[in-house]
């Protein structure tokens, strides 16, 4: 495997130097772009047409806004950004494990948040309407919820709408995992419902990720909080709409503290593909429709400083692995990313430095002209 220097890619205007970019012979699998200037958290899914949509912060990390634009298959840039949220300054993204999710289904853009309010507490969400803006935001919780580390959005095309999070006020080990579901494409949703049948708690400040499977499964990726010492990662799946879930341990990890992670979810028609940090390195794993999960793999190298993943997969069975180094409360650090075979056997791996603003982490989705499209 060779190293490919000098990798120039625009964004917005901006160019981005990549100073350590590997590649395969054809050339490298992983194509970088950086987002406007003073942007965080970038969201990035891509729709059976081709088309690239994104999703990012901007503003103060205490109180800021979500910016969405999208890249057609073919097109040269992308489109002007549009204000997600109708109440301006209504977004938190301090800590990294908050700031907006972003999911497509049934041809609509949907985005959920925690509020940046504390007199008015909760998820939040929205959708695109049929004039290239979205819909007015609204509070998706119906009772107060003690929220601290955020929650995720899900979509499938069948017009299904999933806001999940974790709320609770007497203490880790007692939180729980809500899910508000829509079945008419988020134009409304029924009273959040508890969605964890195990009393695992939940790791109050840490991020989760959810995600559905185009033939149906809804996948929630989250850290438990058990005695608050047991942070192990807890996968939720449900086939009926959200109404019950099944729940397991993916991977153990005891720790006094709380390790502000988070966690990603890539669905797909057979599954969904799994990353998570434990103890500073970033695992990985895949698990069917039908339950059954393959072995878990470690990304290659020394672990300790390694947060935030993000994971994608492509139409050849290639696994891209992206992650944060050395980021941490108020620090950036750099971005790191590797792809994989379906077996995990390594075919490409980079590294560039300082990439990740504070607060900050990167997104990965398989590009549809083939490899990898990382957004940071």
């Amino acid at each position: 495997m060779r190293i490919w220097t000098g990798i120039i890619l625009l964004f917005s205007g901006l160019t981005v130097l990549s100073t350590q970019a590997a590649a395969t012979e054809e050339g490298t699998l992983v194509r970088l772009q950086r987002g406007p200037d003073g942007a965080l958290q970038p969201e990035v899914v891509v729709d059976a047409q081709g088309t690239l949509h994104s999703l990012y912060f901007v503003g103060e990390p205490a109180a800021g806004d979500l910016m969405y634009r999208r890249r057609g298959a073919g097109d040269d840039d992308w489109t002007p950004p549009v204000q997600v949220n109708s109440t301006a300054g209504s977004v938190i993204a301090i800590g990294t494990v908050r700031g907006g999710h972003l999911a497509l289904g049934a041809g609509r853009v949907h985005v959920a948040w925690m509020s940046a309010d504390r007199d008015n507490p909760g998820m939040f969400y929205t959708h695109s309407d049929d004039e290239g803006g979205f819909a007015h935001q609204r509070n998706v919780t119906s009772t107060e919820s003690a929220l601290d580390g955020g929650g995720s959005v899900a979509a499938d095309e069948a017009g299904h709408v999933y806001v999940a999070w974790h709320a609770g006020h007497d203490g880790e080990p007692k939180r729980r995992l809500f899910v508000a579901a829509s079945s008419d494409t988020g134009r409304s949703f029924r009273a959040e419902e508890r969605a964890n049948p195990i009393e695992a708690g939940a790791c109050g400040c840490c991020g989760m990720r959810a995600g559905a499977s185009p033939d149906g499964p809804l996948w929630i990726l989250y850290r438990a909080a058990t005695e608050s010492v047991h942070r192990d990662m807890q996968l939720l799946a449900s086939t009926d709409g959200g109404r019950t879930f099944s729940q397991r341990t993916m991977h153990p990890w005891e720790l006094a503290a709380c390790p502000m992670s988070t966690a990603a979810i890539s669905p797909s028609a057979g599954g969904a593909l799994l990353a998570w940090e434990t103890d500073g390195q970033i695992f990985w794993s895949q698990v069917t429709a039908a339950g059954a999960s393959s072995q878990v793999h470690a990304v290659a190298g020394e672990g300790g400083r390694r947060k935030h993943p993000a994971v994608a997969v492509d139409a050849d069975g290639r696994i891209a692995i992206v992650w944060t180094e050395g980021t941490g409360w108020n620090r950036g650090g750099d971005l790191a990313w590797q792809v994989v075979d379906a077996h995990g056997g390594p075919l490409e791996s980079g590294r560039m430095e300082a990439a990740v603003g504070t607060w900050s982490r990167a997104a990965v989705v398989a590009h549809p002209d083939g490899g990898f499209f990382v957004l940071h």
